[in-house]
């Protein structure tokens, strides 16, 4: 009997050590993979409320190794994303409903589909503000809002009018035909710089434009009228200006009175003239001067026609300024200032014209472009 429970004992011993014989899980058998799939599969739609149009998609569950998500927009790359688990992609979708669709791949390959609607509403834009500035004849508005696409600004002068369209920080003018009080509305549309929603927000804004002067400076400037007060400010050492009558009445230029500016020391001298109303380059992009030089030593020497008080400050002053040589003395010959090569916005109106001579030299000499120069001007003019 004894020898038989020595048998059975090392029988056993034999049996333990075979079944220990291989690393603990590692033993040839995968059939639990087949059913690792993943369940309890959902997803978040983390939705942004700055009509960003931005919305967040997290899948989430148990057992997926990737998951691949079409967003229900877009084509291509930009309509779907693969992410791995914990992960999420974010897309910016227009106003709509749209079926996003999660495919979550499991360990053994095995995948599973799920979709999921999707409704995007902008809301409407908050704090709205017109932003008004100008004087004289116009007025300009730089509207602003938050959760805004773009602005539709009406300015109240027109029946029926159609709004004009004005992107996210940009800026629209106008200019009136009388005097008077206008109520300037400003329509905010909801969205963002790609994508408009359909709700709208706005404000009505007065806006008093003063009564016009009776007899109004402005382009063109021909200095023979008389009711008009042909006011050209200076600046610069030793300027003078002063409308006289005609020194040369023959050739381009028969009228009897002109404008004359003697010119300063300073290199920065001109003259400036604020007038009554804003000059419009919408349509027409070029100045056009007669002047008369009595000095042969200045041919070649330039005039500068420089475009300052922009309506609403845009473009700033420095932007609008042209050259142009002389080319006589002792004779009218016209200069023509050409603005179309200009960085001007296309809707640019200015208020003050600048002139000044030979703005390379600086110094007391006559005959050299320095003080005591003189030049007549007249007939200054907008056109093509």
């Amino acid at each position: 009997m004894k020898k038989i429970k020595i048998i059975f004992g090392f029988a056993a011993l034999m049996f333990v050590a075979s079944s220990c014989s291989k690393m603990d899980g590692i033993d040839g058998d995968t059939s639990f993979v087949s059913t690792a799939a993943s369940g309890n599969l959902a997803k978040i739609f983390d939705i942004s409320t700055d009509n960003s149009g931005n919305v967040k998609v997290t899948p989430i569950g148990n057992g997926f190794t990737s998951a691949t998500i079409n967003f229900g927009h877009g084509t291509g790359a930009a309509g779907t994303a693969t992410i791995t688990p914990a992960g999420s992609a974010t897309h910016a979708y227009p106003e709509g409903a749209y079926t996003v669709t999660i495919i979550s791949t499991d360990i053994a390959g095995k995948q599973t589909t799920n979709t999921y609607p999707l409704t995007i509403t902008y809301t409407a834009p908050l704090n709205v503000a017109a932003n008004l500035s100008g004087g004289k004849n116009g007025v300009a508005a730089k509207p602003t809002a938050t959760g805004a696409s773009s602005f539709l600004v009406y300015f109240g002068d027109v029946v029926n009018e159609v709004g004009t369209p004005c992107a996210v920080g940009g800026m629209v003018n106008h200019l009136y035909a009388a005097a008077g009080t206008y109520n300037v509305k400003v329509v905010a549309i909801s969205g963002n710089a790609t994508y408009a929603g359909a709700a709208k927000s706005e404000v009505i804004v007065p806006r008093t434009i003063a009564a016009f002067p009776a007899a109004p400076f402005f382009v063109p400037i021909t200095f023979d009228d008389a009711a008009v007060s042909y006011f050209f400010g200076t600046f610069g050492g030793g300027q003078a200006y002063a409308t006289v009558a005609n020194p040369s009445m023959t050739g381009i230029n028969t009228t009897a009175s002109v404008g004359r500016w003697t010119r300063g020391w300073e290199n920065w001298s001109g003259t400036y003239s604020p007038l009554s109303f804003y000059t419009d380059f919408a349509t027409t992009k070029k100045i056009k001067v007669l002047v008369y030089n009595t000095d042969p030593t200045l041919v070649g020497k330039t005039l500068n026609c420089e475009l300052e008080d922009a309506l609403g400050g845009i473009p700033g002053n420095g932007v609008g300024v042209k050259k142009v040589a002389l080319t006589t003395s002792g004779a009218w010959e016209e200069l023509v200032f050409d603005f179309s090569t200009t960085a001007l916005t296309a809707n640019a109106k200015f208020g003050q014209l600048v002139f000044r001579f030979n703005d390379s030299y600086s110094g007391n000499t006559p005959g050299q472009g320095g003080q005591g120069t003189v030049l007549y001007i007249d007939n200054i003019r907008l056109t093509n």
